[in-house]
């Protein structure tokens, strides 16, 4: 008897749409509840609802859905400002940024309120979560500035690392870029980012950060874009990244 054909494979609603690149899972959850998508002819609104890729059709707001084409930008993010599409307080956010019409994308990790500088936006949810894993991402480059004077032996300990509320932190680089009378910019890579990372790993040594800029991921810098300007990356660019 010859064995039947591979079923093709499963999955929910809200992952597709995901996958696809047209929304995030839990904005994708939002407009299937809504009453949104259609699988089928037929609309659904449970986000979990199996579907195959291969075989269903899926539409949103009457319309065939289609894959789309990958896009990625870098804004120069300003301070004072949340990574999320939306505040309940109101507050700013990156997406203030971003033109109204773009297609859907979503920021590739985060930059805290109150840090500055690269922030990448993507529509591929694989892509991104390959640049943010610990162990598969590029480095990180931050421009710091601190409310003291670095010595050589302080430069060694956030190297070699401490305990800090979310667990042991180090970084990979720190030098001294320059330094006034009082305070001082340090060059800090990353290999790993937990939130917060570089604030609470000073913070362990009782320093103060004043400024926090992302400059470089992988071997993409932030460059000349002036701050809350944002530009979509080329194919080049992407492999500056991807080949870190």
């Amino acid at each position: 008897m010859s064995a039947s054909p591979p079923q093709p494979k499963r999955f929910g609603l809200a992952r597709v749409l995901s996958k696809m690149g047209l929304a995030s899972r839990t904005e994708a959850a939002r407009l299937i509840e809504a009453g949104s998508v259609q699988v089928n002819g037929k609309t659904v609104r449970n986000p979990e609802h199996p579907v195959r890729m291969e075989a269903d059709t899926v539409s949103m707001h009457g319309a065939v859905a289609q894959p789309m084409a990958f896009m990625a930008l870098m804004l120069n993010k300003p301070r004072g400002m949340l990574t999320t599409r939306s505040d309940e307080k109101h507050r700013p956010t990156v997406y203030d940024c971003l033109p109204k019409d773009l297609p859907w994308l979503a920021p590739v990790g985060r930059l805290d309120m109150a840090s500055e500088g690269l922030l990448l936006f993507c529509n591929d949810p694989k892509w991104a979560a390959g640049l943010t894993d610990p162990a598969t991402g590029p480095d990180k480059t931050y421009h710091v500035q601190i409310d003291r004077l670095p010595d050589d032996e302080l430069l060694r300990a956030l190297r070699t690392g401490r305990e800090s509320d979310v667990g042991f932190l180090a970084v990979k680089r720190a030098v001294v870029l320059r330094q006034g009378d009082r305070n001082a910019w340090l060059e800090i890579v990353l290999d790993e980012g937990r939130n917060r990372h570089i604030r609470r790993l000073l913070q362990a040594f009782d320093i103060n950060v004043l400024r926090l800029v992302r400059t470089a991921i992988g071997g993409l810098a932030l460059g000349d874009l002036p701050k809350g300007r944002y530009r979509e990356l080329s194919a080049a660019e992407v492999a500056l990244i991807d080949d870190a």
